[in-house]
């Protein structure tokens, strides 16, 4: 019987499924870093769809930083996502994560310009106090899902402009899940990499606090691409 969730998700893609299928060969290393990918004609004939579809396919392998071209030798495979991903998400929950990291440097990016520029004395109060639970969440080796989430959404607060925590709001059970990943394996990691993560934090804050929203969007936006190529980092 299918469920709420099944009858409200849009139907994949041909492109999106075989996605999922060369994500699932190079985590598992049946296609191997430093290798060659087959040929587009033998990428169309093994998974059953056209080359634009091909085309599309390593277009977004491209833009995961999981494949690249060389002109006049074809694509090949730069980086094999840690297996271990797989124990926090299944193929299409990580390539749907993938899209949402994207979605979220646009968003989020504009929410912190707006909020370096609207932000009441207050508001700052409350991303300040959000910023410092993190710190210490990750201090005490909390994984700190929430608290990563309620300083993401006090900077949407601080915009004034209810549009942006609406959306985030609603986003939630997708950027949970994400954070859940890619915090996790930042809990694996090492000491530089949670140093490097919070960083990235205070770059948001500090350029917030000075009222500089260009300075304020880049380090949104840097964090995020980072935070979503760190899913993706090599085994």
């Amino acid at each position: 019987m299918a469920t709420n969730h099944d009858k409200l998700s849009p139907p994949m893609s041909r492109s999106s499924v075989v996605y999922e299928k060369i994500l699932t060969a190079i985590i598992r290393g049946e296609y191997v870093v430093d290798r060659k990918l087959p040929t587009e004609a033998q990428l169309s004939a093994t998974y059953a769809v056209s080359r634009p579809t091909i085309r599309e396919v390593l277009a977004r392998l491209k833009e995961d930083n999981l494949v690249v071209s060389r002109r006049g030798s074809g694509s090949y495979v730069t980086t094999r996502p840690d297996f271990t991903v797989l124990q926090f998400a299944k193929i299409s929950s990580i390539s749907d994560i993938q899209r949402c990291f994207e979605f979220r440097k646009d968003l989020e990016g504009g929410a912190a310009k707006y909020a370096a520029a609207r932000r009441t004395t207050a508001q700052l109060d409350t991303i300040d106090k959000a910023s410092k639970s993190l710190r210490k969440a990750i201090e005490l080796g909390s994984i700190a899902t929430a608290e990563d989430f309620s300083f993401h959404l006090a900077i949407a607060e601080s915009t004034n402009n209810h549009y942006y925590p609406t959306v985030l709001k609603s986003l939630r059970e997708n950027i949970q899940k994400g954070m859940d990943i890619t915090r996790t394996l930042t809990l694996q990691a090492s000491e530089r990499r949670l140093a490097t993560v919070q960083s990235e934090h205070d770059a948001v804050v500090d350029a917030i606090i000075e009222g500089n929203g260009e300075r304020a969007r880049e380090a949104m936006t840097d964090h995020l691409e980072n935070a979503r190529g760190r899913m993706f980092e090599g085994a």
